[in-house]
């Protein structure tokens, strides 16, 4: 077993710097040993009172570091590909935001590149599966404790979008998690999906169609849709409602204190994903940790990382024509059967 992962962070953006955060204060197992950004001065500013930690500016001179013994990758996702390889030739533990890479094409190429090393080294963002509630459903689900899982209605519900959020980015950045979780849910490929646009928000920019209406089929027949809703304005909601044969299981719900005061009543919506997810970001990358220093990964793999790709890719074509549109997949290599 390795004795410590000295991770080198590649990306000091919002979700570099959270990870950061986490490595250094919350994580065992594991130190931050090296920032990398191309904007030297935000590393510097990510490693302030880390000890040993260095700050470069770019992720080949973190690669050949001597320290360094992992990554944690979360730059954005165009920018992944290479540095994915670049890990893959250190056999390196590898922790890669999502996307593993932005389409299913280059997804697939390393797919095949961890394939050709012999064993899975890149685990991949997919932070829901960590969530308590997702875990308590997806062992309701595989125990079959309600008989077996019919349908599958999920909302995912931001306060509003930054600028530039284009509307393939509502699949390809916001319903690839819903594609990843009824992966998870039902331990099978997705086989169809298919967008509807429906009345538009007025609080939509310019070119965003809000909200959308995505309909999901998997390999055995299981229906699920996904409400997204980018400018929903009262805040960040992500649920889920499961219709089983024997009942319905419901998470994701408003948590919190409930109060009632001053003649109103009421609780407080989380405004953003770092809330919602704050703990389950927690357990996965101490899953990674611990798995890494075993020479495993703890959660989702680069075919999970694929899969979505394709997933995304179907959807952004159903979004434009309106028609269910199939997905394509490549057949799965023996290295990453039988997980989902």
């Amino acid at each position: 077993m390795t004795d410590i992962l000295r991770v080198a962070v590649i990306g000091a953006g919002r979700m570099g710097a959270d990870h950061i955060k986490r490595l250094s204060t919350r994580i065992h197992g594991a130190e931050v040993a090296a920032v990398v950004d191309v904007d030297l001065s935000r590393a510097q500013a990510a490693i302030a009172g880390i000890d040993g930690a260095v700050a470069l500016a770019s992720a080949d001179e973190a690669l050949n570091n001597g320290d360094v013994n992992a990554v944690l990758i979360a730059t954005p996702g165009f920018l992944h590909e290479e540095i994915l390889y670049k890990a893959l030739e250190k056999d390196f533990p590898i922790l890669c935001e999502k996307p593993l890479t932005p389409d299913a094409e280059s997804a697939w190429k390393v797919v095949q590149a961890e394939t050709a090393l012999g064993h899975k080294r890149i685990q991949v963002g997919f932070m829901r599966r960590f969530d308590a509630e997702y875990a308590a459903l997806g062992s309701m689900i595989r125990d079959r404790e309600l008989g077996e899982l019919l349908m599958l209605h999920h909302q995912h519900r931001n306060p509003d979008t930054p600028a530039g959020f284009t509307n393939e980015m509502l699949i390809n950045d916001s319903v690839v998690h819903e594609f990843d979780a009824i992966r998870f849910f039902t331990s099978e490929e997705i086989t169809s999906v298919q967008v509807r646009l429906g009345k538009a928000t007025r609080n939509a920019p310019n070119g965003q169609h809000d909200p959308q209406h995505v309909l999901i089929e998997t390999e055995s027949g299981v229906l699920a849709d996904v409400e997204i809703y980018v400018n929903a304005k009262f805040g960040y909601e992500v649920a889920t409602q499961a219709s089983f044969e024997d009942g319905i299981v419901s998470i994701g719900g408003d948590g919190g204190p409930y109060v009632r005061s001053a003649g109103r009543w009421g609780g407080k919506v989380t405004p953003g994903f770092e809330e919602r997810f704050g703990a389950a970001y927690d357990v996965e990358v101490q899953a990674w940790v611990d798995a890494a220093r075993r020479g495993e990964i703890g959660g989702p793999t680069a075919w999970d990382g694929y899969a979505t790709a394709a997933c995304c890719e179907a959807g952004v074509e159903a979004q434009k024509s309106g028609e269910k549109v199939a997905v394509q997949l490549n057949t799965k290599p023996e290295l990453y059967k039988p997980e989902l």
